[in-house]
């Protein structure tokens, strides 16, 4: 699809996304141009629902659970759960998403978030994982160089509400892509960032 469409869109299939993850879904992207993790990372099957309100707005999502997840394999052997710090980045992965729909170019950073509680858990034997995430401010800074998006998320397994994440902090940012991993270079090691003004 074109890059216009592109933002124009509020929803996306899980190929779509895939594609978005890998850079195939957008014909004619700006030059730098945010993904998603590619699988098994990728923490979402579908956005069911974008609205951008002003500097505001929400998102539903969705990811189906499977009996053979990698992380049921790991976590734990004998007592398989999904981490919660994996519900988190779902969050973190869609309010990045957010951003590059919206227009921001760059690469998308997780800055932390205010408060995190998990009430319940996701099993190897559960359906369906919903997301629903409420932007509170959605910002570009530094001339087009960074934005900045802060929502709060809920995370839903078959429709019980298992997780609340409070203010989640997203960044995107040009000039900090490490495209020739894995060789060494100006972006390959890691530490605090330096933001150009």
């Amino acid at each position: 699809m074109k890059y216009q469409e592109f933002l124009e869109r509020t929803h996306f299939a899980k190929e779509e996304l895939i594609a978005f993850a890998y850079g195939q879904l957008v014909e004619d992207p700006p030059a730098e141009f945010s993904r998603l993790p590619a699988p098994p990372f990728l923490m979402v099957d579908r956005v069911l629902k974008i609205e951008k309100r002003g500097n505001k707005g929400s998102m539903i999502a969705e990811k189906d659970v499977h009996l053979d997840e990698w992380f049921f394999q790991c976590h734990f052997n004998g007592d398989p759960v999904q981490p919660g710090c994996l519900g988190v980045d779902a969050v973190w992965q869609l309010l990045g998403f957010y951003c590059v729909c919206c227009g921001s170019e760059g690469n998308g950073r997780a800055l932390g978030c205010k408060e995190v509680n998990f009430d319940g858990q996701i099993r190897p034997h559960n359906s369906l994982v919903r997301f629903e995430i409420n932007v509170r401010r959605y910002t570009v800074l530094q001339g087009g160089h960074t934005s900045l998006v802060i929502g709060s998320g809920n995370v839903f397994v078959d429709d019980e509400h298992i997780y609340s994440i409070k203010d989640a902090k997203v960044g995107i940012f040009t000039g900090i892509a490490y495209k020739d991993y894995p060789n060494k270079s100006k972006n390959s090691l890691g530490g605090i960032m330096t933001r150009e003004s």
